[in-house]
Order: C-alpha cells, then sequence, then structure tokens
C-alpha cells in the first residue's frame, strides 16, 4: 500500500514538474506600421455600436479605434455570430474581472465594466464592433484578455 501512494506520488510530482518546465511565453504581437500610426493618432470619432430590435448602444471614444475598424480590422462577415459571441464573452468575463482588480490592473484602462449577457440576442454588429474593440484595445495597449492572440 505505501508503495503504491509512493509511486502515485513520484508520478504526480514528474508530471507537475514536467508541465511546469512546459510553461506557456508571452507571445509577441506583430503589429505594422500602419498600426503603429493608428494607435499614435489622437483622432477621436466616436463609433456606435447599436442594434435597433434588442435597443442596445454602445459608444466608444477611443483615438484611433474608428480608423482602426475601417482600415485593419477584418471585414463584417468575416467572424460568424457564434464565434463572436462566444469570444465576447469571456472577453467581458476577463475585462470586467480587471475592472474589480484596480489595484493590480490598471484602473485607467479598465474603468467600466461591460454589462454583456449570454443569453441575449444583441445583433451581429454589435457582436462585431464589440469584439474587434477587444482586440483593437489588446493590440494597442499590448494586453491579453483570454486564453488566445489579438490576431487580425
Amino acid at each position: 500500500m505505501k508503495k503504491n501512494i509512493l509511486n502515485l506520488f513520484t508520478a504526480l510530482l514528474l508530471l507537475s514538474t514536467s508541465l511546469s518546465s512546459c510553461g506557456t511565453q508571452k507571445e509577441a504581437l506583430a503589429i505594422s506600421d500602419k498600426e503603429k500610426e493608428i494607435f499614435a493618432s489622437q483622432s477621436e470619432e466616436p463609433v456606435e455600436i447599436s442594434d435597433e430590435k434588442t435597443e442596445y448602444e454602445i459608444i466608444i471614444i477611443e483615438p484611433g479605434f474608428n480608423i482602426w475598424l475601417q482600415s485593419v480590422a477584418r471585414p463584417e462577415g468575416y467572424y460568424s455570430k457564434s464565434f463572436l459571441e462566444n469570444r465576447n464573452q469571456i472577453l467581458v468575463l476577463n475585462w470586467n474581472q480587471r475592472v474589480l482588480q484596480p489595484n493590480r490592473f490598471n484602473p485607467n484602462l479598465y474603468e467600466l465594466q461591460i454589462n454583456y449577457d449570454p443569453q441575449i440576442d444583441y445583433g451581429y454588429e454589435v457582436n462585431y464592433k464589440l469584439y474587434n474593440y477587444f482586440v483593437f484595445f489588446q493590440r494597442r495597449y499590448n494586453q491579453r484578455l483570454g486564453p488566445f492572440l489579438p490576431r487580425i
């Protein structure tokens, strides 16, 4: 019995050691010159995200986001609605957790919580623009809100 417990302990120790040595490294994002120029701009054209059917509206006033959305982001229709909804659930959850931890995460970046209910159908446009805002935000401020890289 003691030998089985010792073997199990040894196996768990080896497994944990091998897993810890395979830790993920933070992969650097490839930011194009065009994106760098947009990120440096101070142009503040608000982007309205709304859906008349659901009567939801978000207004994003972030320098460069409107230009980035029109020139760098994947076009509407590129992603499926279910893809956008699934990603937005994860990204909103992580965003809101950071808002609640101002001592750990920059409160100037994470100011307000986002009220996103996965049970509500916000429509394609709302999900598309919200998702792209998260991609823009992560790329501009070198943040990581989920387990995946914010790629274009």
